[in-house]
């Protein structure tokens, strides 16, 4: 589950920084902001990042390497 929300947040983090240099948005393959398909993609990188926020102190390993109990 973690590789599956890292990619979407990944995918995420990219359609912004296109959106940021070129005001260019991914979902514009996909039939624009409207369409189903874009919708998804968004509730999908949305929860991805809920779930990374919420399992990112248990899943880092740099962040717990010092952690040895």
């Amino acid at each position: 589950m973690h590789k599956v929300t890292f990619l979407l947040l990944v995918i995420g983090g990219l359609n912004w920084l296109l959106v940021g240099l070129f005001g260019w948005d991914i979902s514009a393959w996909f039939g624009g902001m409207g369409s189903m398909v874009s919708r998804v993609i968004y509730v999908l990188v949305g929860l991805s990042a809920v779930y990374e926020l919420a399992m990112h102190k248990k899943l880092c390993k740099e962040c717990n390497k010092g952690a040895t109990m």
